[in-house]
């Protein structure tokens, strides 16, 4: 997988290379996928709470912002030939992971490498709307995690 990675510096000062995790990430959860994504591209954004609440209203109806957001790209949408597949975006709303990472007593490096994993699961197809595709999405998530020597975030 082709990751385009854009960082808000100011809003996340606090992680010195946070491209090298979401990195980890990504390849962990193609590896656990057992899928070839080496011809796609995805793109992350580790952006403020004020922009992922403007997408969260503008897309999801909802107020405030949220940890992370994902937008599968279309799957039958057409390409010049040799172009990569784009999978998607995934947006991470700086204040609300860290903040989160905080009340759950986790490091920020490990939460932010959680929902990095949770948002391409997403863009995978995997959901949490019912309990067996929650119990499925979250073992699989704690499966990617466990092969980064994160501890189950569930527990």
């Amino acid at each position: 997988m082709i990751l385009e990675i854009e960082v808000d510096r100011t809003a996340w000062q606090e992680l010195s290379d946070p491209e090298i995790l979401l990195r980890q990430a990504a390849q962990a959860t193609e590896a656990a996928l057992d899928t070839d994504l080496s011809q796609t591209v995805l793109t992350v954004s580790l952006a403020t709470d004020d922009e992922v609440a403007g997408l969260n209203q503008q897309w999801r109806n909802k107020a405030g912002p949220t940890n992370v957001l994902s937008f599968p790209a279309a799957r039958d949408m057409p390409l010049p030939p040799g172009e990569p597949r784009p999978l998607g975006d995934i947006m991470l709303a700086a204040g609300v992971v860290k903040r989160e990472a905080a009340e759950q007593g986790k490091s920020l490096e490990h939460h932010l490498v959680h929902l990095a994993v949770h948002g391409i699961l997403h863009i995978m197809d995997y959901d949490h709307i019912n309990e067996a595709e929650a119990t499925e999405m979250e073992s699989l998530e704690v499966d990617i995690l466990n092969v980064l020597g994160i501890a189950n975030p569930y527990t």
